[in-house]
């Protein structure tokens, strides 16, 4: 997958795609939906299949002070996008110049004269231009004017008994409330968090329990406590896929001033500092809570490793039980 910061100057191979524009946080199983649609008429046009996205995501540009939110960063985005099949991703800024752009302007000079469009896929409820007043039904009387074909696409619905809708909302609500089973099926994949392994106090070494660091970033913050996770060392010496338990919260015990994530690898002994890191959140196991003394949060850990273990035990034996091996299927 080739992927472009600027809609300017794009070599011959670059332009023409059928194109597919959303923020794509997450990469959903709706996302995917929208995107194989796309897909469907690069073919029938002989066309690359592209997806444009915005960094930052639009609702940080607008509210920098906002709670984080993202359920992806770019690189994680890139690489779904990747798996799914994309030829082309234009990855656009989103500073002043386009926030203020007239919607008219950008079909004519993003789309158009930029990236050449073939065909323009969108959902329902899309927005664009300067103070959104461009939507859905412009683009398409624009693009009937200007000589591209726009497929707009309604809700993507799971069906089956609940039919619920796939978005980033939801996922977002579901992790926020300590169901990361639920973000999963909404998802098609595991949630995990990405990022560097940085240096902690150390705490958990002195009680047998050595954990690693990762820093939240831009993450949305879900419910904290204490997790079932998967935990991916993505480079280095000890790259693989380890079980684990990780703490996502404040720390009561040590009242530490910020929210902290760690994770302790089962069945592991190494050196991981600087290393790249994906947690995939799999079970919520329970609160935080705060402890008089190190034995009883010693004791408290035990019993965590142990139920996480027995979880992710469970699942090794029986991989057709993840939360999206029901319904549409779509990964």
């Amino acid at each position: 997958m080739q992927v472009f910061s600027d809609y300017r100057q794009l070599p011959k191979d670059a332009r023409g795609a059928a194109l597919v524009i959303g923020n794509f946080d997450g990469v959903h199983r709706g996302h995917a939906k929208v995107i194989a649609r796309g897909r469907d008429m690069a073919t029938s046009l002989v066309a690359p299949l592209g997806v444009m996205a915005f960094e930052p995501h639009p609702r940080e540009y607008f509210a920098p002070d906002a709670p984080p939110f993202r359920l992806t960063m770019p690189e994680t985005r890139a690489r779904l996008l990747e798996r799914h099949g994309v030829d082309l991703a234009y990855i656009l800024p989103f500073d002043r110049a386009l926030a203020t752009m007239e919607a008219r302007d950008f079909v004519t000079g993003v789309l158009m004269e930029g990236l050449g469009v073939s065909h323009v896929v969108v959902g329902y409820d899309f927005c664009f231009g300067k103070a959104r007043k461009g939507d859905a039904a412009l683009l398409e009387a624009m693009g009937a004017e200007l000589g591209f074909g726009v497929t707009i696409i309604d809700p993507v619905r799971a069906g089956g008994a609940d039919d619920e809708v796939f978005s980033s909302t939801r996922i977002r609500d579901a992790l926020r409330e300590g169901k990361p089973d639920q973000a999963a099926r909404l998802l098609g994949h595991w949630w995990a968090i990405e990022g560097e392994v940085k240096a902690g106090d150390q705490i958990g070494r002195t009680m047998g329990f050595p954990t690693v660091n990762v820093d939240l970033g831009r993450y949305l913050h879900p419910k904290y406590g204490i997790y079932a996770v998967k935990v991916e060392v993505l480079n280095g010496a000890h790259a693989g896929t380890y079980d684990g338990a990780a703490s996502m919260g404040w720390q009561p015990t040590f009242e530490k001033d910020e929210p902290l994530f760690e994770a302790f690898l089962m069945d592991f002994d190494g050196d991981l500092y600087g290393a790249e890191l994906a947690v995939s959140l799999i079970a919520y196991l329970r609160p935080e809570e705060k402890y008089s003394n190190l034995d009883d949060l010693r004791a408290a850990i035990e019993a965590d490793v142990k139920a996480a273990g027995k979880i992710l035990g469970d699942l090794k034996a029986n991989p057709g039980s993840v939360p999206w091996a029901s319904g549409t299927g779509d990964q």
